[in-house]
């Protein structure tokens, strides 16, 4: 259920206003790259490779993921970007990005590009990089850095957006 709640004395909603759900961005862009792979297959690297460093990849970005999830609920705020932030996180992967939920689908989506050697995969990673950049991480930024103010501010000053 998407929470409808102002954030007080804007008149505006309690989030970041994204303009797409980032996991689906990411699944969109796959599922994209995929098919043009079907239709015309375009290979990145020695298929002896391409499995082992997939699923490596894979799995980091999992693991990655985990962690950073597990922050979100010690904090106890809403990992959904449609729903209010109750809490800047600075712990765990945090301490090194400021945006490693969005790390982990990226290498996600390199792990399946390698995985399935297709350079289509890989490649749709590009414009979703620009739609994640400008649609959904300057948002969720103007959207934090007016909520939290000066903290917020200190916190985005150093520790990188990806790494």
């Amino acid at each position: 259920m998407r929470d409808t709640s102002l954030r007080p004395g804007t008149g505006r909603a309690d989030n970041a206003g994204v303009v797409v759900r980032p996991p689906l961005l990411y699944l969109a862009a796959i599922a994209a790259g995929l098919v043009a792979h079907r239709i015309w297959p375009v290979h990145i690297v020695p298929p002896a490779l391409g499995v082992p460093a997939g699923l490596a990849l894979s799995l980091a970005a999992l693991l990655l993921f985990v962690l950073s999830i597990r922050e979100f609920r010690t904090a106890r705020t809403s990992v959904k970007t449609y729903e209010p932030t109750s809490a800047i996180i600075t712990t765990g992967p945090y301490r090194f990005s400021r945006n490693p939920i969005y790390l982990s689908f990226t290498v996600l989506q390199l792990g399946v590009a390698l995985s399935t050697n297709s350079l289509w995969v890989a490649a749709t990673l590009l414009p979703t990089l620009l739609v994640m950049s400008h649609g959904v991480i300057d948002r969720e930024e103007r959207y934090l850095a007016g909520k939290f103010g000066e903290p917020y501010l200190r916190y985005r000053a150093t520790v990188r957006r990806w790494l």
